[in-house]
């Protein structure tokens, strides 16, 4: 499942609402894990031990403000023990369940607590009254080093694309786009990146180098590759307005 943006007017009482976890999409098929494109994540063997041959949805997470090392760790392909032994798999969903959120969401929790490993931790799901309260949890959320919420529609099966069964809700916006091309540095960027040339999945190019650091810019995100950048509204041609660099997504 993939998450729309949050916006104001959604009935609220129809949704579940948690800490979205700035890591990497872990899909455990039953048999082994996966990135959200389908590769296989080394994980130990004692990570994964007793978990069940059902399929579980979630984020690899490796506490707030660590995406770096959550990327790094799931990356490797011969695992590193102590690396993994900092991370956590925050399960959000069950996709092999065929019934609403709701009735999947009391099924995980009898997983998880069925698991009873430390490093396998269900999101806490909650309801939200208002939207004044929901801006509030996003705030302070955000202040403590989160990246923001998602709201989880109860009554929605389990679909992968993108709806408004899954929204998400951060203090910008972000999307991604594919680099096609690199634009050489001038000045004191000589020798380096300055900016990348991407295009949006609408077919739109256009130039992103703001908050690349020089460390990215010697060693930029290769041709092909999705990056995620957020961005503050769109122009009249469609071009983002203050786009800024992310990271690289993990496919």
């Amino acid at each position: 499942m993939l998450a729309n943006v949050y916006r104001p007017g959604i009935v609220l009482a129809d949704y579940w609402v948690s800490e979205k976890y700035d890591g990497v999409r872990g899909y455990w098929d039953g048999h082994q894990l996966l990135t959200r494109g389908g590769e296989v994540i080394h994980a130990p063997d004692w990570f994964v031990a007793a978990w069940p041959k059902i399929p579980m949805d979630g984020e690899l997470w490796a506490g707030r403000g660590r995406f770096s090392h959550a990327v790094s760790t799931v990356r490797q392909q011969r695992p590193d023990d102590a690396a993994w032994r900092q991370m956590r798999f925050m399960v959000f969903d069950l996709p092999g369940h065929k019934g609403p959120f709701d009735e999947r969401l009391r099924e995980l929790r009898a997983t998880v607590k069925k698991i009873a490993l430390p490093w396998v931790q269900l999101v806490d799901q909650i309801k939200v009254p208002t939207h004044d309260a929901l801006r509030t949890m996003m705030e302070n959320i955000v202040a403590q080093g989160g990246e923001g919420l998602v709201l989880h529609r109860g009554a929605s099966l389990y679909r992968a694309e993108r709806n408004d069964d899954l929204l998400k809700f951060k203090p910008y916006d972000d999307t991604e786009a594919r680099v096609v091309g690199h634009v050489p540095g001038k000045g004191k960027y000589q020798g380096m990146v300055g900016a990348l040339l991407v295009e949006t999945p609408e077919g739109k190019r256009f130039k992103l180098g703001s908050g690349m650091t020089d460390e990215q810019r010697r060693h930029a995100p290769a041709i092909g590759s999705l990056v995620t950048y957020r961005y503050r509204g769109v122009n009249d041609s469609g071009i983002p307005r203050f786009a800024v660099f992310m990271r690289v997504r993990e496919e």
